[in-house]
């Protein structure tokens, strides 16, 4: 028997708007994942703490407040330091096209730009976050 999909919604830095994030965590949870939500304005390291916590198979950050760049490489480093690589790091939000060769170049799984749909972002979840045997 395996247990669901453990799954960290974050909205990291100062962005203020969380309604995406909201419907994200909603419709992953919907699909029979395991949500957990942290709110507004957490830092990188509260959400790696979070995760590891909660024994998360995935951290779903939300960005909209352009610094992508900076808050995802820092998940990332803190995840390499705590040595949890083995969490999925996915997100989306106001993201250029500019940047997601780079972000996926430091190990960011998915970046889903605005317009994706939530029956997009459950189906790669479920594609590509690796379900626990439990």
């Amino acid at each position: 028997m395996s247990s669901r999909v453990r799954v960290v919604v974050a909205k990291p830095g100062l962005d203020g708007h969380d309604r995406g994030a909201k419907v994200v965590a909603r419709a992953l949870r919907d699909a029979g994942m395991e949500v957990i939500y942290t709110g507004l304005h957490q830092t990188p390291e509260q959400i790696v703490e979070t995760a590891i916590q909660e024994d998360a198979d995935a951290i779903g950050l939300s960005v909209l407040s352009g610094a992508h760049m900076t808050l995802f490489r820092r998940v990332l480093e803190l995840l390499d330091e705590r040595e949890a690589r083995d969490i999925v790091v996915f997100g989306g939000g106001i993201i250029p096209q500019t940047d997601l060769a780079e972000l996926e170049r430091i190990g960011v799984a998915k970046i889903f730009t605005p317009g994706a749909t939530t029956a997009s972002i459950v189906e790669w979840v479920r594609e590509n976050v690796a379900q626990p045997v439990g």
